[in-house]
């Protein structure tokens, strides 16, 4: 209705194509830089450690920024982001109440074996969760686990802080151009390379009105699914309202395998990172459950707990 009422579509308007958002996304990709600099210094870092290390720790950094999403980490609040999340990662792994990031690495190790798969995430938010998404995107690429990434992005806005294609591109730009190279050195050359990315065809971005819509996934329509099955070596799906769309936002039992409900229908190898954030869930041990419920009140959605899922997909 928000597109309807500002005319976004309509070629002949004042406000075709306007994003609303655009003020509060380009607020919080620049309060971004000061918390992501030592993340991007390690990312090459990673490169001398072993993929079970390397890789593991990267998914890590997507997986917990989808903590810090603009719907919950306002732009008037980001000046406290950086202590936030570097908090939130110390407590990380006390707080996964499932993890398939052992079985996520043995399958980048054999797309390293291969040479490199072809890889998408399924983006959710922009400002500091993108960031946080190209760096798993760049630690991707220059490990050889995937030879291209794949950016699949919303073709409008809808929610605050929806990730368009002209939002990553934003992000890449002002990081790799328009950021403070003394102050923020690693931020700057984290830019440069993802620049360099997409100008040699290694990240590609792909816009889908699928991915702004609610139908459940298994109602993916069938050119993009025949696209996945066909073309995609695993699916990275990020945040809370891409993760209930895999569960058709349905009250599933908190412990029914992320296999049976997820992995036999999705078309290709798929791992979900997300942060709890409504009251949808699977694939969570009993235990886990309760040490949460135990610990805090508010577990299924303020965003302090999280999840790591992997399945290999569907072989139909």
């Amino acid at each position: 209705r928000l597109m309807e009422a500002i005319e976004y579509f309509n070629p002949k308007s004042s406000t075709y194509l306007f994003d609303p958002f655009a003020k509060q996304k380009r607020a919080g990709l620049v309060s971004s830089v000061e918390t992501a600099e030592p993340i991007l210094k390690q990312i090459l870092t990673l490169l001398n450690k072993p993929i079970e290390d390397g890789f593991s720790l990267a998914a890590a950094f997507a997986l917990w920024g989808n903590k810090m999403d603009l719907s919950i980490w306002p732009t008037e609040q980001n000046g406290n982001i950086s202590s936030a999340f570097q908090k939130v990662l110390s407590s990380a792994n006390d707080n996964l109440l499932h993890d398939d990031t052992e079985a996520l690495v043995q399958h980048g190790n054999d797309l390293f074996a291969k040479g490199g798969g072809n890889i998408h995430i399924v983006v959710d938010n922009a400002g500091f969760e993108l960031i946080m998404d190209l760096a798993l995107a760049d630690y991707l690429i220059a490990s050889k686990i995937a030879s291209t990434v794949t950016f699949q992005l919303k073709s409008h806005p809808t929610f605050v802080s929806d990730a368009l294609e002209k939002d990553l591109r934003e992000h890449v730009m002002y990081y790799a151009n328009e950021i403070d190279g003394e102050a923020f050195l690693n931020a700057k050359l984290a830019g440069q390379r993802w620049e360099t990315y997409l100008k040699e065809g290694k990240w590609l971005c792909n816009e889908n009105s699928f991915w702004v819509q609610p139908p459940p996934m298994w109602e993916m329509p069938t050119d993009l699914r025949n696209d996945m099955k066909s073309s995609c070596d695993l699916a990275f799906i990020k945040g809370d309202a891409n993760y209930r769309r895999l569960l058709g936002d349905l009250e599933w039992d908190y412990s029914a395998p992320f296999e049976d409900v997820v992995g036999h229908y999705f078309p290709c190898p798929v791992c979900a990172l997300r942060t709890l954030k409504a009251e949808v869930g699977c694939g969570m041990e009993i235990e886990m459950v309760e040490k949460a419920k135990a610990l805090d009140d508010e577990w299924l959605v303020n965003g302090r707990f999280g999840v790591v899922h992997f399945s290999k997909g569907s072989e139909i």
